[in-house]
């Protein structure tokens, strides 16, 4: 059983958005979804109030709680990739933000911040020069870190 669950606030979508997130991660599914007893701030009566959901086997829930608080970059999700084409795949599904993409942290289009990394980040940079290479990038390179580090 997961002790902790991340539990996220969005505006009025949060079916939306569970919707899209199992469709971007395997193993992903909407497990739930609980509907309001009575009008609230974020819909009427019978709207969608949380749903429940699994990315990859990790439960999730979301919430309509209105718009009073917004994502930023003081949280974020990170995504451990085999190699750089499961880097590119996430990259391409979820960046909705370019102008917030830096050393492989993204922003998707509900606004929540992911790190796409590869899984051996820390051993890629051991180096100085593999460092300051992150640094320039978007979208983490595999093979500019590994050149980099040589």
């Amino acid at each position: 059983m997961q002790k902790i669950t991340p539990f996220l606030w969005f505006d009025e979508n949060a079916e939306e958005a569970a919707d899209f997130y199992a469709s971007v991660f395997p193993n992903s599914r909407i497990s739930g979804v609980a509907r309001s007893s009575a009008d609230t701030p974020s819909g009427p009566k019978g709207s969608v109030l949380t749903v429940s959901f699994e990315l990859d086997g990790n439960k999730f829930m979301a919430l309509n709680g209105g718009d009073r608080f917004k994502f930023n970059e003081s949280v974020s999700f990170v995504i451990t990739c085999k190699d750089q084409s499961e880097i590119d795949y996430f990259w391409s599904k979820l960046s909705a933000v370019p102008e917030s993409e830096q050393c492989g942290w993204l922003k998707d289009k509900f606004g929540l911040s992911w790190q796409v990394v590869p899984e051996n980040i820390g051993g890629l940079l051991k180096e100085e020069k593999a460092m300051q290479a992150l640094l320039k990038m978007k979208k983490i390179d595999i093979a500019a870190l590994e050149s980099a580090g040589r």
